[in-house]
């Protein structure tokens, strides 16, 4: 039989107050873990911070963690240890990093850069071997002899016959005056007979015959095309008409058309190699003879005149060539062209400075080809560029407002490293110092000068798209802020360097009301 226990008022009173008692307790401790301090995202045990900033901002400079007011995410520290090594110019980057962005390293060096500038042409009669047919003398059309334009006709052949009667009145005085046997008189003819036109061959014929010769033949000074021919029998002549024009082929111009962009690396001499779908296998060398002043508007490109021999007279106008311009093979600084990063308004390069650290270099670059370019000014022979993960790392230095290291006034162009010197060596000029880098002006209020540095409150800087902040900046010198306080109204001109902005002029100004 099973006994029931009965439990008493005062027993249930007194386990309500335990239970309630052992709540208040747990509720205790579980406010009190839930108040503990949790780190802050970023934050790192032993280290010091300097300051926070916005990694999008990062000129703007916050002296206690939170939200950016800039964009919706929270401030970034930085710390002590972070700023000694920006001191260095540069991205640094760890060698796992390294291997992670698979960032590939190039040196820059001599090395020859053929152009290998290849060009469509075609050609056409060479304007300088051109004979142009004309009559001596008033006369008619006797004879022609069957030609057309087109024809091709060599040195001496016929062309028509004319009959001059102006000639044949010199003629018949000529020939009486050799009959009286005066040698003066008949010198004084002949010559008559020469300035009216008439040929040697000819004037032998009438002094070997005695007979006059008013019939003469026009023959075709040199060989070649007949471009045009304007003589039919029976024509009625005036002296110094026109009755053919011949151009000849023992040589022809390769015109051709090169991209006015690579007009720069054609010149006069330059040696050229020409190959015609019409002869594959053959190629026919020349050299530039002529480069056109003006450019094709429609095409934009400039007439590159080639002089070629045709000695076999195979090669004829209108045919289609492609020419290949030998350039100058002298060895000159080159990078490989994938280490470039072109912005459009100048071209970069990442440097390696060694020990992990990479800096944005302005480059002057000039020729490309096979996969290098040439650089002009910015590096010298040796030194090392990223050739691979180089736009990840010029974000980066973009994003922590890096300024790329500028071309330098007096930096020679394709500079070697310096040998030894030599006793006959003349002395080394020391290049005059580059013109100071103007400073950015601002105006702001003073809220803190420390030892080395000073809190301002400025309006906007539109030279560098900087709005209204409060901002710290190093003072360089220290004792610039001689004699300012906190509370004072200041102008003051800044430099921006990798470390951060530094005030290199100051002055106390009226505060306007």
């Amino acid at each position: 039989m099973s006994r029931a226990t009965t439990l008493s008022p005062r027993s249930l009173i007194a386990g309500a107050a335990a239970i309630a008692l052992l709540a208040a307790a747990g509720g205790y401790g579980l406010g009190q873990w839930r108040k503990a301090p949790v780190p802050a995202a970023g934050d790192a045990p032993g280290r010091k911070v300097l300051y926070w900033y916005d990694p999008m901002v990062p000129a703007q400079r916050f002296d206690k963690p939170g939200k950016s007011p800039f964009m919706d995410m929270q401030l970034v520290p930085r710390y002590a240890d972070e700023a000694a090594s920006a001191a260095s110019p540069g991205v640094a980057v760890d060698p796992r990093g390294a291997q992670t962005l698979g960032l590939r390293l190039a040196r820059a060096e001599m090395t020859p850069l053929a152009s290998g500038l290849t060009v469509p042409g075609s050609i056409d009669f060479n304007q300088r071997d051109l004979a142009i047919v004309q009559t001596r003398t008033a006369g008619f059309v006797q004879r022609v002899y069957g030609h057309a334009p087109g024809d091709i006709v060599a040195a001496g052949a016929p062309i028509a016959d004319l009959l001059n009667p102006d000639w044949a009145g010199a003629q018949t005085e000529y020939l009486a005056v050799r009959r009286v046997g005066d040698p003066r008189l008949t010198a004084a003819a002949r010559s008559r007979l020469v300035l009216a036109g008439m040929s040697e061959p000819l004037i032998a014929a009438v002094e070997r015959g005695g007979r006059v010769q008013p019939i003469s033949t026009v023959r075709a000074p040199i060989g070649g095309v007949i471009q045009t021919l304007d003589v039919r029998a029976g024509m009625s002549l005036t002296s110094g008409q026109t009755l053919a024009q011949i151009s000849g082929l023992s040589s022809v111009w390769l015109i051709l058309s090169a991209p006015e962009a690579q007009a720069g690396l054609i010149k006069i001499g330059q040696a050229v190699s020409a190959q015609l779908a019409a002869f594959p296998g053959e190629t026919f060398n020349g050299r530039v003879s002529a480069i056109l002043p003006s450019a094709q508007v429609d095409s934009r490109t400039l007439q590159v005149r080639v002089e070629l021999a045709n000695r076999d007279g195979r090669l004829r106008p209108g045919m289609f060539a492609t020419a290949s311009l030998g350039s100058d093979a002298a060895p000159v600084l080159t990078v490989p062209s994938e280490a470039v990063i072109r912005t459009g308004r100048r071209d970069l390069v990442m440097l390696a400075q060694g020990g992990g650290r990479y800096q944005a270099a302005e480059v002057r670059v000039g020729r490309q080809a096979g996969g290098r370019t040439e650089i002009l000014g910015g590096l010298k022979a040796g030194d090392q560029v990223v050739a691979s993960g180089q736009f990840l790392l010029d974000s980066e230095a973009s994003l922590a407002g890096l300024e790329p290291r500028p071309l330098s006034a007096d930096e020679p162009v394709n500079s070697m490293p310096a040998g030894p010197a030599t006793k006959s060596a003349a002395p080394a000029m020391k290049p005059a110092p580059a013109a100071a880098k103007a400073l950015l002006q601002a105006e702001g209020r003073i809220e803190e000068i420390t030892a080395d540095t000073i809190t301002l409150s400025h309006g906007p800087v539109p030279a560098i798209g900087w709005p209204a902040m409060t901002m710290t900046f190093k003072l360089d010198p220290p004792s610039l802020a001689r004699g300012l306080k906190a509370g004072d109204q200041a102008a003051f001109g800044f430099e921006q360097r990798p470390d951060g902005p530094a005030v290199r002029s100051l002055r106390r100004v009226e505060a306007s009301r």
